[in-house]
């Protein structure tokens, strides 16, 4: 077409007013653009900061969305570009919105840094709906400063998703060590997994995995090792045959025991043997 203005590259136009094949709809209930084109989630994704600053100032909006209602601080979370968010952010970019399955920028991240400034710019540490939360996605995928950037903000640990359970429940599922270490550092309690009101535990869930490490950590948190899951199974009847963790369990079986309790029980190891005698 005359008169076309190119991009940088030529292959794209500069502006939104130079394409003609992006259709942009006004979307008043959340004050943002639809389109089904930009250039600016792909200068999100891909390009120098350098670009996506040529974009914003040639008149493209922060804050357009796909047709999934993907924006361009949706992508630059997602991949992980703290300057491109702190970019979108400081052109107000909305750090809560909304795309066509519930995923909001901070639910999106996966760098401490980029969650800090969402957190800084008013982003909801709670979850839009009940699909899914923050703490519950950074814990599944094993993001440990992203946890403990959550669990700064309080945000709930202890949140229970029906159909997910507790994001410490997630993160023993998926066998990540240092964000159930943070979690249990972090106050979460040890016993509430998935389900109500019987559930599975993080240690049945543990169990499944067959993984020691992650066995002991629970079990020193104070785990529950009676608690029956809705088939009535106990966590020793979930450990894989053959496995090491089933000889485990049964040498660490009986009540549960907090960290101070077990303390307490080893200093009174050096007393003396008292005989006591009760009277009823």
């Amino acid at each position: 077409m005359d008169g076309k203005q190119g991009s940088m590259d030529g292959s794209k136009p500069t502006g939104p007013r130079d394409s003609p094949d992006t259709r942009l709809l006004s979307n008043p209930l959340m004050g943002d653009s639809v389109s089904d084109w930009s250039p600016m989630p792909e200068a999100a994704i891909y390009r120098h900061q350098l670009s996506l600053r040529n974009l914003i100032s040639h008149g493209w909006l922060v804050n357009i969305i796909m047709a999934d209602h993907v924006s361009p601080l949706h992508e630059a979370c997602l991949r992980g570009h703290p300057s491109r968010v702190k970019i979108l952010l400081k052109h107000g970019a909305q750090v809560n919105g909304v795309t066509t399955d519930w995923h909001t920028p901070l639910l999106m991240f996966v760098s401490a840094a980029a969650g800090i400034m969402l957190l800084q710019h008013g982003a909801s540490v709670q979850p839009e709906s009940d699909l899914a939360s923050p703490v519950h996605e950074a814990a599944r995928r094993g993001h440990v400063e992203c946890v403990d950037s959550l669990t700064a903000y309080r945000g709930n640990n202890d949140h229970n998703i029906s159909h997910l359970g507790t994001s410490l429940y997630l993160a023993c599922e998926n066998q990540q060590i240092a964000c159930v270490k943070k979690l249990l550092e972090s106050g979460a309690d040890v016993n509430p997994g998935r389900g109500s009101p019987l559930h599975d535990s993080p240690l049945h869930a543990v169990a499944r995995t067959a993984s020691e490490e992650l066995a002991c950590l629970l079990m020193d948190f104070g785990a529950d090792t009676q608690a029956k899951n809705a088939e009535g199974k106990c966590h020793v009847e979930l450990v894989p045959p053959e496995s090491p963790l089933i000889q485990l369990f049964l040498e660490r079986e009986g009540s549960p025991q907090p960290l101070p309790a077990r303390f307490k029980q080893f200093s009174c190891l050096s007393l003396p043997h008292t005989q006591v005698i009760l009277y009823f």
